[in-house]
């Protein structure tokens, strides 16, 4: 479809020239003697690019410039005036319009300007959609009392400077809440910078957070700022923060108290205008009492506590999260359009998820990528594995009656295909452990699984690794 330009003048030479010219070039050509014709013309169809004349008889180019603005703020307006003024060009500016040209126009500059103008209308379109696809990412789903809880705490701290320490399992959600706290407020302008405190080395840590000189360290070949520098005039998200070295912490306790850091290799302090915000998945109350955290920076961190429950403890909020992620990673990828069979639903909201929303999201894009159909059904659920290790022809059989024993009404009795799935998985795992004496990291390859994972399952059916202790 071509471009819409619609040319707005009171004098007709000049309309049809450039409705010539244009049309020539592959444009689709609109035109308007007034500034009323033309906001009745953009009414009946949004055109990409407006040409305006600065003098027109009845309501100016300038008002009408004002007045499309107002109904669509991102429309690319170039001003045209053979009696233009810096004084005009300011105004117009100051109103909205993209370009300012003065009469006589040549082709050239006419076609670069719309050229131009269109160029920045497409780029406003892409980041907007990209912004658009980070909120719906990185939204806060569902509708149970915990979730609601949140949603308070954040419109109640958000808009302060307190510093938010935000708690809970893996996978939960920390990040979305410490998003949502910087959306709401005052530095949702300014930058929001994430950083993993576990995922970097202790020897790098003191450079990634607060930056250093070219030089200062074994591999620094050029000076750098860091995560507080970076997040100036915005928000730090300390991830993890209960894995942070005793001797980095002194350095981020320093930076909370006087507002001011130093480069690694460097004697000379910078002011930062930061808030920070931390999430942990550790009991840091208890790794203070054993002297691995520092018990001051816990205090200065420990402003506001948010706690986010695990999955299991807002059942009713995971049909809804399904099908959230469901339409974000469809959307995202470019895939036919899919959705949960209600069947579907209710078994995604049966099962454990120890490894809660982070997991969930796995199982739900592996169904979006596997599924055999644009409903995704229970079947769907059992071949693809989602709610436990075994492939899922294995999973069926064991459950209908082969290795397990299980048949029809053994089913039922069970409360159902997925209840009696996760009775043969604890006895799995239970006889895993029993054959390892204890040992997880032998059990996990017994089973097949990885270790972490083996711990979650534990942790989730209420197991005790055995006799031979959590052993690794």
């Amino acid at each position: 479809m071509n471009p819409i330009v619609l040319i707005v003048d009171d004098e007709k030479n000049i309309r049809r020239t450039f409705q010539i010219v244009l049309k020539a070039e592959g444009f689709d050509v609109r035109t308007a003697e007034t500034g009323e014709e033309a906001l009745e013309s953009c009414a009946e169809k949004r055109p990409d690019v407006v040409v305006l004349d600065v003098r027109l008889p009845g309501m100016d180019g300038i008002e009408t410039l004002r007045r499309l603005k107002e109904t669509d703020a991102e429309l690319p307006v170039i001003m045209i005036s053979g009696h233009g003024t810096i004084a005009t060009a300011v105004d117009a500016t100051r109103h909205g319009a993209y370009d300012f040209v003065e009469k006589p126009l040549s082709k050239e500059r006419l076609l670069v300007a719309i050229r131009n103008a269109l160029e920045l209308r497409q780029l406003g379109r892409e980041v907007r959609e990209l912004r658009d696809g980070a909120r719906q990412r990185h939204l806060m789903v569902g509708e149970t009392a915990p979730l609601q809880g949140i949603r308070e705490q954040i419109a109640a701290v958000a808009p302060t400077s307190a510093r938010v320490l935000i708690t809970g399992e893996s996978g939960t959600g920390k990040e979305l809440v410490a998003r949502a706290v910087h959306e709401a407020s005052e530095r949702s302008d300014g930058p929001f910078v994430k950083v993993n405190c576990a995922a970097i080395p202790e020897e790098l840590i003191e450079a990634e957070l607060f930056g250093a000189l070219k030089g200062a360290y074994t591999g620094s070949d050029r000076s750098r700022d860091g995560k507080f520098l970076q997040a100036d005039g915005g928000t730090l998200f300390l991830d993890e923060i209960g894995d942070m070295s005793l001797k980095a912490q002194a350095k981020v306790l320093r930076a909370l108290q006087e507002g001011e850091i130093e480069r690694v290799g460097d004697n000379k302090t910078m002011s930062v205008d930061v808030r920070v915000l931390a999430a942990t998945n550790k009991d840091l109350p208890a790794e203070v009492a054993a002297g691995m955290f520092r018990e001051d920076l816990y205090f200065r961190l420990n402003v506001v506590p948010v706690h986010v429950p695990a999955l299991r403890d807002r059942r009713e909020d995971i049909p809804l999260l399904a099908e959230h992620i469901l339409a974000v990673y469809v959307a995202a990828n470019g895939l036919a359009p899919h959705s949960f069979a209600p069947e579907a639903l209710q078994l995604l909201k049966s099962m454990p998820w120890p490894g809660n929303v982070r997991e969930l999201g796995n199982a739900v894009e592996r169904l979006a990528i596997l599924g055999r159909g644009s409903v995704i059904g229970p079947e769907d659920l059992v071949r693809c594995g989602v709610g436990g290790d075994l492939p899922g022809e294995d999973a069926t059989a064991a459950v209908a009656g082969g290795a397990a024993g299980f048949d029809p009404s053994a089913v039922q009795a069970a409360g159902g295909l997925v209840a009696a799935r996760q009775e043969f998985e604890k006895g799995c795992i239970a006889a895993a452990l029993e054959e390892a004496a204890g040992n997880v990291s032998q059990a996990a390859r017994l089973l097949g699984i990885d270790r972490t994972n083996l711990h979650k399952k534990i942790q989730a059916y209420g197991l005790a690794p055995g006799r031979g202790g959590g052993g690794s």
